[in-house]
C-alpha cells in the first residue's frame, strides 16, 4: 500500500519555499487561500500576497499587471472557477503571451462534496485550446512540489492543475519534471496506459492486475498535456500497438483527445479512452467512489485494456 499525501499541501509549501529563493514571485488568490493552501506563502511573505476576494476575472488582470511589471505572478482559485475568466485569460494572458501562472486547485472531481458547479471536467479542454498556453497536471505531491520552480522559471503562460485530494506518493526526491516530456513509470510491451494526474496511480494498480493476467502494460505519466510528448506517444504506438488513456476530465478535449490527435495524424493505433463521459457530475461524500461511479475506476482501466488488446489481436 502506497503512502498518501495531499497534493495541494505539497504545492502550497513548495510555493512558499520557492518564494524565499525568488523574490520576483507574487501570489494572488480569489478568497480561497485556506483551501488551495497559498496560505503558507501568505504567512511568510505577506507583502507579496494579495487576496482580491471572489473576483476571479479581476484576479487574472491583477496577475497580468504584475507580470508586465516584471514579477512572476501565481494566480490561484478552484479549477472550475477559472472558467469564469476565459475572456481575460484568452486575451490578456494567452494572446499577449503574458508570463502569468494560472493554478487551478480542487481539479477534476476532487471537490467532491460541492457538486457540479465546483467540479472541473472541462478546464483542460478550454486551456489546451488557447494558443501559447502550456498545460500541466501533477500526479502526486512530489511532482507538484517539483513543478513549482519549473513553472516559475518557464517563460510564458502556464495552466497548472492541482488536485484537492490525498493521493498515493509515486515518486521520490530524485524525480525530475521537464515540460513536454512524459515519464514512463512502469515499462511494458503489450499495451501502454497513458495517464495524467491522480489517474497515474490508478493505472499502476491496473497494470499489476493485468500483469497477473499475462498482459504487460506500460504506464506513462503524461504530466504535460500541452505541449504533448508526441515522441513518447508515437513510441508507445510502435512498440506496444495499443493505447489506453486515463484522465480525471471529460473524454472530450483533454488528454485522450490530444493522444487521439497524434495517433490519427502520425500512427493510427487502437485506442480506448477513460475519463468522464459527456456529462456533468454529481455530489458524493467519498471522492474515490465518485471517480469509480463516473468510469475512472481501476476496474474500468482493466476492462478498457482488455478491449483494446482484443481489438489489437483482431487487427493482426
Amino acid at each position: 500500500m502506497m503512502n498518501k499525501t495531499l497534493i495541494r499541501k505539497a504545492y502550497g509549501e513548495a510555493l512558499a519555499d520557492y518564494g524565499a529563493v525568488n523574490p520576483s514571485v507574487v501570489v494572488i488568490a480569489a478568497d480561497v487561500s485556506s483551501s488551495v493552501l497559498t496560505s503558507f506563502f501568505a504567512e511568510r511573505f505577506p507583502d507579496r500576497f494579495f487576496n482580491v476576494g471572489i473576483t476571479e476575472q479581476a484576479m487574472v488582470d491583477v496577475a497580468v499587471g504584475f507580470a508586465l511589471g516584471g514579477m512572476i505572478p501565481f494566480a490561484n482559485t478552484f479549477a472550475a472557477l477559472f472558467l469564469r475568466t476565459v475572456e481575460q485569460i484568452r486575451t490578456s494572458v494567452a494572446y499577449a503571451k503574458t508570463n502569468v501562472k494560472i493554478v487551478g486547485g480542487y481539479s477534476g472531481l476532487s471537490d467532491f462534496k460541492d457538486g457540479p458547479t465546483h467540479h472541473a471536467e472541462s478546464d483542460i479542454a478550454v486551456m489546451r485550446s488557447l494558443p501559447n498556453m502550456t498545460v500541466l497536471e501533477a500526479a502526486d505531491a512530489i511532482e507538484a512540489k517539483k513543478m513549482v520552480p519549473v513553472v516559475a522559471e518557464f517563460e510564458g503562460p502556464v495552466y497548472l492543475r492541482i488536485s484537492r485530494a490525498e493521493t498515493p506518493v509515486l515518486f521520490d526526491e530524485s524525480h525530475k519534471v521537464e515540460i513536454g516530456k512524459g515519464v514512463i513509470v512502469r515499462d511494458g510491451s503489450d499495451v501502454t496506459l497513458i495517464a495524467s494526474g491522480v489517474m497515474v496511480s490508478r493505472c499502476l494498480e491496473a497494470s499489476r492486475i493485468l500483469h497477473n493476467e499475462g498482459i504487460s502494460a506500460r504506464v506513462t505519466n503524461m504530466h504535460t498535456i500541452k505541449p504533448l510528448d508526441v515522441y513518447m506517444v508515437e513510441k508507445a504506438a510502435v512498440e506496444t500497438g495499443a493505447i489506453v488513456t486515463a484522465e480525471e476530465h471529460s473524454t472530450i478535449g483533454g488528454l485522450g483527445s490530444a493522444v487521439a490527435e497524434v495517433l490519427g495524424e502520425k500512427y493510427p493505433t487502437v485506442l480506448e479512452r477513460i475519463g468522464i463521459a459527456d456529462t456533468f457530475t454529481e455530489t458524493s461524500l467519498a471522492y474515490e467512489e465518485l471517480l469509480d461511479h463516473y468510469g475512472m475506476g481501476v476496474k474500468d482501466i482493466v476492462e478498457a485494456t482488455r478491449r483494446v488488446m482484443k481489438r489489437k489481436k483482431q487487427g493482426e
